[in-house]
């Protein structure tokens, strides 16, 4: 280090073209030795880094994404649980319209078969001779003048249609989870 301090003088030598006189003696440093990892400490320093990685890639979801589907699958599960009750609903429809078919049917044949066995004449016969009965004269008849009435139309129209059928559905569903 005493050797470091001294003036240079330009006598001096150089050590190969720099300012560093020639007589001047540097340590080398010491080599360590690289410290190379066990097989099993590189095989877990893997692993650590092919987890961190796959941590990195995991892609997050929010909480709104997942109540939002959430939200969906119960509406998809609503709707189904309403097209069942509409299907029972339209099948009970059906049956009942085939059976309100056979009932009228069933009412014009008896009106038919209860017109045939009633003969007016027979029915004149018997009010005249078992009760005593008459047909009225024309000064026994008496007009009565009655004011015109109210009266109500009700119209089959498209408009009214669908409203009843929104009704009707939300009806059923009411009555479908009363059940449940």
């Amino acid at each position: 280090m005493a050797e470091a301090a001294r003036v240079l003088d330009t006598a001096d030598e150089y050590f190969y073209g720099t300012a560093i006189p020639k007589g001047i003696v540097f340590e080398e440093p010491a080599v360590r030795p690289v410290e190379v990892p066990a097989a099993e400490e590189r095989v877990r320093q893997r692993e650590r880094a092919r987890a961190a990685t796959m941590a990195q890639e995991l892609p997050s979801v929010s909480l709104f994404a997942v109540f939002g589907a959430l939200f969906v699958g119960i509406l998809m599960i609503f709707v189904l649980l309403a097209q069942i009750n509409y299907n029972e609903i339209i099948s009970e429809m059906t049956r009942l319209e085939a059976q309100r078919s056979e009932l009228m049917e069933l009412q014009r044949t008896l009106e038919i078969t209860f017109e045939s066995v009633i003969d007016m004449k027979e029915v004149e016969r018997y009010a005249r001779d078992e009760l005593g009965m008459s047909k009225p004269d024309a000064d026994q008849v008496a007009v009565i003048r009655v004011v015109p009435s109210d009266k109500a139309e009700i119209i089959n129209g498209s408009e009214e249609d669908w409203m009843y059928g929104l009704g009707s559905f939300i009806s059923s569903l009411l009555e479908y989870f009363r059940r449940s």
